[in-house]
């Protein structure tokens, strides 16, 4: 590429670059992220569709997760790529509220794209959305929000709350007809953590075709599937009450004792004694386990042939290559300690649980630890007619299980059904009214651009989103104090309503976190003003290069 400033040619990149910069750049980017949001916006709530992704090995996901649909897309724009980072944010952070960040975050740049084509500078655009974004995270602690009572001194009123944040976190997945079901297991699995820590890792979740979703099982204790085993292992007993659980990561096989070794001999005799010696160590190793009065033996490495046997014999139950998640969970149930030897077993090594069963859950046998005397972790054993639906359980559940998490951390809700946005939106005007200059113009742009998802959500139910919108406003307007603040769009009654009454509430975090992530990703592309794409030799859409910013490092 050349550059000329009226001074002589100066070569600086290949032959081929393209080189794009200025409005026209900015505007581009906007127009690729809007390509984005049209393919979101029918996901979006309770009855939003959902989407089937096929890819080259036909492998298919439906779902309405926003996370996961631009994660399954295949996005090569640059621009695109930060949606796709805040939806994976939100989703790690939040869990739910993936697609209502993206779809907000082009809504914002589709509102600044106005001001950009009549000559206004991005960096005032950027500036006025900080401006927005600090008046509504402040309205949002100070008077939007309500505060929940989690104590623990009345268990039954909690358990109460969180259901009804784990219902409305349901209410847009492929689960919501069974949302009575999985709201019971999903508060059950939050309520069995420790309320310190709420350590998602200490719930497992596993997945078994066959049955209807409903035959899903929740496991207070640990539950996994059977692991390879040898000869000898229907044998070995698959029922104790209070049994003792010795954990190892040690490979209790014949093969272990000669890895790595080298031995000389002249004579037969002494290739029997090497024979002889190899047994007596695994034997003397099963005689250690076996004088501990250990009932169960759970280990991350194999357990042989000749080590199955000897258990079956002696009426203990063993499992080798256990998934060390799996093990780590058992650990924390019943106790005891992982041990790499068994030179040294102590009682104290040793852990227990109030049942061990073995147990057919549909195709699949499972071990299952129940009536742990400390547990601290749970398991959910998901059921369905088909992979697709059972991975759909398993994304929905992962959701409203972060947004009851967050709902018993922070204490604090705000309303649901695009309640919170009209509260926000009639704020900002009125905040708006008392900036001066072109910021009160980009501030009002602001407040607009959070409409999009009452609007949205009415469009996807098919009700009259023009009607229902100024139906929102009036009441919003017309109504004064913290109430107002509470009025959405209700799906039931197919109006506005009084959404905390009807218990429509979401995590104050989740709508925080929305609204910061989705205007970082606008003021980012706001930022890039040049991009160049150096078009390789056999590359036709070509790789980008460079991005250059103005105003934010970049």
């Amino acid at each position: 590429m050349n550059f000329n400033n009226g001074s002589p040619t100066i070569v600086v990149l290949k032959e081929g670059t393209d080189k794009s910069q200025g409005k026209a750049q900015i505007i581009s980017n906007i127009n690729a992220c809007l390509s984005i949001q049209d393919i979101l916006k029918p996901t979006l709530g309770p009855l939003g569709s959902d989407i089937l992704l096929s890819d080259q090995t036909n492998k298919t996901i439906i779902t309405n997760d926003g996370a996961t649909i631009l994660k399954s897309l295949d996005i090569v724009h640059p621009a695109c790529q930060i949606l796709v980072d805040i939806s994976k944010s939100q989703d790690m952070e939040i869990g739910d509220g993936t697609t209502t960040v993206t779809l907000l975050a082009c809504e914002l740049m589709k509102e600044s794209k106005q001001f950009l084509e009549e000559g206004i500078n991005s960096n005032l655009i950027m500036k006025s959305y900080n401006m927005a974004l600090k008046k509504a995270i402040e309205l949002i602690k100070s008077d939007l929000s309500v505060k929940i009572d989690t104590s623990n001194e009345n268990e039954e009123a909690l358990r109460d709350l969180l259901e009804k944040c784990a219902k409305t976190a349901m209410s847009s997945k492929l689960i919501n007809s069974n949302s009575k079901f999985f709201v019971n297991m999903c508060v059950d699995a939050i309520l069995t953590l420790d309320r310190q820590h709420l350590d998602l890792n200490n719930v497992g979740i596993k997945k078994v075709s066959g049955g209807s979703m409903e035959d899903s099982l929740f496991v207070k204790g640990v539950a996994f599937a059977k692991t390879f085993s040898y000869a000898g292992f229907e044998q070995q007993p698959k029922y104790f009450t209070n049994p003792k659980i010795l954990s190892l990561n040690l490979e209790l096989e014949l093969k272990a004792e000669r890895d790595n070794a080298e031995v000389r001999i002249e004579k037969v005799e002494e290739y029997q004694k090497i024979v002889d010696a190899e047994w007596k160590l695994i034997h003397d190793k099963l005689e250690l386990i076996k004088n501990t009065g250990a009932n169960i033996i759970l280990s991350k490495l194999p357990i042989g042939d000749l080590a199955t046997q000897y258990f079956a014999d002696n009426g203990i139950f063993c499992s080798g290559r256990v998934d060390p998640e799996d093990l780590n969970r058992v650990i924390k149930a019943v106790g005891g300690s992982i041990q790499t030897s068994v030179s040294d077993l102590k009682p104290e090594h040793l852990g227990t649980c109030g049942i061990f069963e073995e147990k057919q859950i549909g195709n699949e046998r499972y071990n299952l630890f129940t009536e742990c005397s400390n547990t601290k972790t749970c398991t959910l054993v998901l059921r369905g007619g088909a992979n697709q639906v059972i991975e759909e359980v398993a994304r929905s559940l992962n959701d409203a299980l972060m947004i009851v998490k967050r709902s018993l951390q922070l204490n604090s809700i705000v309303i649901g059904g695009g309640a919170i946005e009209m509260a926000i939106s009639k704020r900002l005007r009125d905040y708006a009214k008392t900036i001066k200059g072109k910021q009160q113009l980009m501030i009002n742009a602001f407040a607009k651009a959070l409409e999009i998802i009452p609007r949205q959500l009415c469009e996807n139910a098919g009700l009259d989103s023009v009607e229902l919108l100024n139906k929102l406003r009036m009441s919003h307007s017309v109504n004064q104090g913290k109430d107002n603040a509470f009025v959405g769009i209700n799906f039931q009654i197919e109006n506005i309503a009084n959404n905390f009454e009807s218990f429509i509430w979401e995590p104050m975090s989740n709508k925080i976190n929305s609204l910061q992530s989705a205007t970082e990703a606008c003021n980012l592309i706001l930022s890039i003003d040049e991009t160049i794409t150096n078009k390789q030799q056999g590359d036709e859409g070509g790789n980008i290069q460079g991005i250059r910013g103005q105003g934010m490092g970049m």
